[in-house]
């Protein structure tokens, strides 16, 4: 599975049970990264693909332990650690900006043996810099 998650310059992903940000254009460079493979999510991460038309999103709550290789995952509130194993790429985009987390993205890359193999900088929607970054393990 490629992971994908959104986080903060301390890796943060929620605070008080929402997520942090959310922007129009991130979404739309997700949905045509993974055009021609399935993209898994929760019902409350498919909340704000609604007003896409995209048959590649799967949702289920369980989604994690549903995607196969090759297949995406959009994370926003669940811990990945325990799915980390089957993870052939992780694609972090950063908002560049502190915001207050009570949940952070569970994975120490360093630690993990990530490596850091792209990285590009765009403009948003709702922010001015987006930094996407992906990691092979």
């Amino acid at each position: 599975m490629i992971i994908i998650a959104c986080i903060d310059d301390s890796m943060g992903m929620m605070f008080n049970q929402r997520r942090q940000s959310q922007d129009r254009i991130l979404r739309e460079r997700v949905l045509q990264a993974t055009k021609d493979s399935k993209l898994w999510m929760n019902h409350y991460s498919a909340k704000q693909f609604s007003e896409n038309d995209a048959p590649q999103i799967n949702v289920d709550d369980n989604f994690m332990s549903e995607a196969g290789d090759g297949e995406y995952c959009f994370v926003e509130d669940c811990n990945i650690t325990p799915y980390l194993r089957w993870a052939e790429k992780i694609i972090l985009y950063r908002w560049n900006r502190r915001y207050p987390a009570d949940q952070t993205f569970s994975v120490d890359l360093a630690e993990g043996g990530w490596k850091l193999v792209h990285t590009e900088d765009f403009a948003g929607s709702s922010h001015d810099k987006i930094t996407e970054e992906i990691y092979t393990g």
